[in-house]
């Protein structure tokens, strides 16, 4: 019985062993060796060009999966590249630095810079008086007063006074760059809590004292307003409330004037900057 039995269990043995040799037969007639395999990624990839081979695709299919074969094969190229470029860069630094250019030297042309002792504040405090197309007007005309400061040999000590409503809602909405600004203090406060009523003078128009020369002393306030001459005369009005010293600058030396002499926010503290710089240049000679 025990030979029997072991004849019996050979038979389907040695019939499974046949089977696996004809397969592996098969497989090795196709090119496929049980011992040689790809890596998971590159095996994915090849069945899909595999299926590509096997089954109609349109000329939009081939064409984006030529690029994706191409691009497969490239990266190793594009990778190179990519080392090659930041050498190039990196040569061409220390070329500048050997030869004493500096990189931050040759974006910014950085001149001799001498501040100046003259204050110039910008009242804002008739942030009610105007519409909002006003507001962003005024708005631009500050950001411009601070660009043309910034530029100057000799920079003013700016001051932005009553900084709040609906001027300081439209500088947060639409310039919110303007809380690192730098040679200029900003405040909600209004600038006769700021500076003292003996250093003011108010810049109008309607004033009849001429500002001839300006004191170092002093500080030059321009009114924040844009009315088109809606409110003629307020800040000088203003001025006499206050019990603070007023003039007028000599714009015709600085600019041609055809009408009354009412200019914008910028313009004003362009010329006192002017007559700034002509006041230093006169010292230094």
């Amino acid at each position: 019985m025990g030979s029997q039995e072991e004849g019996e269990g050979a038979e389907p043995t040695a019939a499974l062993m046949e089977d696996m040799d004809s397969k592996d037969k098969k497989l090795e007639q196709h090119g496929i060796s049980n011992c040689k395999f790809m890596d998971e990624k590159n095996q994915v990839n090849e069945n899909e060009w595999d299926i590509g081979r096997r089954e109609p695709m349109s000329k939009r299919q081939m064409k984006k999966l030529m690029r994706e074969k191409r691009w497969h094969e490239q990266k190793e190229q594009r990778k190179q590249k990519r080392k090659e470029k930041k050498v190039k860069k990196r040569r061409e630094r220390q070329t500048r630095n050997e030869d004493g250019i500096e990189e931050s030297a040759r974006k910014y042309l950085k001149r001799d810079v001498t501040p100046s002792n003259i204050r110039v504040v910008l009242d804002c405090s008739f942030d009610s008086l105007m519409a909002l197309k006003d507001i962003k007007k005024l708005h631009n005309q500050i950001q411009r007063c601070y660009a043309e400061n910034r530029k100057a040999a000799h920079p003013v000590k700016m001051y932005l006074t009553s900084h709040n409503g609906q001027l300081k809602k439209n500088m947060d909405e639409n310039d919110k760059g303007w809380v690192n600004w730098k040679g200029i203090t900003v405040t909600a406060k209004h600038f006769i809590e700021v500076i003292k009523n003996e250093d003011l003078v108010y810049l109008t128009s309607d004033s009849p004292n001429m500002l001839n020369e300006l004191d170092a002393s002093k500080a030059y306030v321009i009114g924040g307003l844009v009315d088109h001459n809606h409110h003629k005369g307020l800040t000088h009005d203003n001025a006499e409330k206050l019990g603070i010293t007023h003039a007028q600058l000599p714009l015709g030396s600085y600019v041609k004037m055809n009408s009354r002499k009412v200019l914008t926010v910028n313009h004003v503290c362009q010329v006192a900057g002017w007559k700034s710089e002509d006041q230093h240049k006169h010292s230094a000679a």
